[in-house]
């Protein structure tokens, strides 16, 4: 070897163990991440808010360990776009995804924006082994695909909704797959991806750098299938149940147990300690699956408070105290900022989130009164014509146009938090400074196509 050689090679050495005992302290310093997002679990469709027909105690558990946000808010009303903001920090049409993404490209609403810094990207490169179990939801092909954009491993279903959670297609095609490999595994869904996080969390516990699970869950989105045993179980406990609700209810309770596998998993293998754990729906409950919003207005697909508050908490127990309650008002776009906050990275260009690190570490919050919140949705169909419904919320006023065929309507959600009272007519300043904030936004979001380009 001669001198020249000897010197490469005695610099990355030294580079390596740099770079090995850096990866050491990351473990040290930095918590691993557990996001679990469920698929249109409504509002009150979790027992810690004292809901009779069903008991989520895994969930409930969760919450009272750490801190309990009651006005947490959806980025939009329906999967992809809120999955968008999740793994931007941007706004959904900021972030190119404004409708549901699809098989078919004649009913798709969103191309998810490939110059974003997304979520797994910004931690892999602080650190962070990257994973994603479950639901992905924002591209079927390259550029695309979850380990396109900064997961280490995928192990899900790369598509929308599935028509049966045993069969586990949609329209006659499998988006199950294993990285890129395409699988068809046996089993209800839900149970799959529960064991796929349990093993994976027993495999990261031998690993010496931190790791980020994004667990998504399809459930209790429709079709609504409990498996047989639970759906029995609930049926026997609640003998005045309806034929819908029992079958929601069957299905989540299943789910919540699916999370106290992977919660109990965390303990066994000593992790649950150094692990900020965020629990949170991507939209509200559909209200024709008898889903349980609360006190809001409406649910799923829609704009008024029904279809974007959605039950959420965060666990981390070295800084969180246990049973802690918060009206502070949030989205999910703000996780990506609360993380990025966390593992001290530069503000990401581009992202709209609010950082939350300082309600989970004691410290002084920002008042949230005059910030803007905004909620889109494109869709297809005889019932939105290819166009949008969106709203704007600041100060407590809220502005919302719930069809792209009907007016706009103003609510004062200080005074009338249920939107029961329309006062367009009686505050026209108002309307006309809230319709400003909106046509702003609208401008904005017009600057990221949310179609893929063709090319010929």
């Amino acid at each position: 070897m001669n001198k020249l050689a000897r010197l490469l090679w005695v610099i990355s050495m030294v580079a390596t163990h740099i770079n090995v005992n850096a990866q050491r302290g990351k473990r040290d310093s930095l918590p691993n991440v557990l996001i679990i997002l469920t698929d249109d679990q409504g509002y009150q469709d979790v027992s810690y808010y004292g809901t009779k027909d069903l008991r989520t105690p895994a969930i409930d558990a969760l919450v009272q360990d750490g801190l309990r946000f009651d006005n947490f808010y959806a980025n939009a009303p329906v999967c992809s776009p809120t999955r968008a903001s999740l793994m931007t920090g941007r706004f959904p049409d900021r972030a190119g995804v404004p409708g549901v993404i699809r098989t078919h490209a004649t009913d798709s609403w969103g191309f998810l924006d490939t110059s974003a810094m997304l979520l797994p990207e910004m931690l892999r490169s602080n650190g962070y082994h990257t994973a994603l179990i479950g639901k992905w939801h924002l591209g079927l092909e390259a550029p695309n695909l979850p380990n396109d954009q900064g997961f280490h491993y995928f192990h899900g279903w790369l598509g929308d909704m599935m028509d049966d959670y045993v069969v586990k297609r949609r329209h006659g095609m499998n988006y199950m797959r294993e990285n890129k490999t395409l699988i068809d595994p046996p089993g209800h869904a839900t149970d799959l991806f529960t064991q796929w996080s349990v093993n994976y969390i027993h495999e990261q516990a031998e690993n010496d750098v931190p790791f980020f699970l994004y667990l998504a869950y399809n459930a209790p989105h429709f079709p609504v299938q409990p498996p047989d045993e639970w759906l029995t179980r609930v049926r026997e406990r609640e003998p005045g149940i309806s034929a819908k609700r029992v079958r929601l209810v069957a299905l989540i309770e299943h789910l919540d147990d699916g999370i106290g596998k992977v919660i109990a998993a965390l303990k066994e293998t000593g992790q649950y300690d150094n692990t900020l754990i965020l629990f949170t729906s991507d939209n509200g409950g559909l209200l024709a699956d008898s889903a349980n919003n609360g006190p809001w207005r409406d649910g799923k697909q829609s704009v008024y408070e029904g279809g974007l508050r959605v039950p959420t908490g965060v666990v981390w127990k070295k800084n969180i105290q246990p049973g802690s309650v918060t009206d502070y008002r949030a989205m999910t776009m703000d996780i990506f900022a609360t993380l990025a906050d966390l593992i001290g990275t530069s503000p990401i260009a581009g992202a709209d989130g609010v950082s939350f690190l300082p309600l989970l570490t004691h410290k002084k919050m920002a008042d949230d009164k005059n910030r803007l919140f905004y909620f889109v949705r494109r869709e297809g169909g005889t019932r939105y014509g290819g166009l949008t419904i969106q709203a704007v919320q600041r100060g407590g006023w809220k502005l919302l146009q719930n069809s792209p065929f009907s007016r706009q309507e103003l609510y004062d959600l200080n005074a009338d938090p249920y939107e029961t009272k329309n006062l367009i007519e009686e505050y026209p300043e108002k309307y006309k400074e809230l319709n400003g904030l909106l046509m702003n936004q609208i401008q904005q979001g017009g600057t990221v196509p949310w179609q893929p380009t063709k090319t010929k």
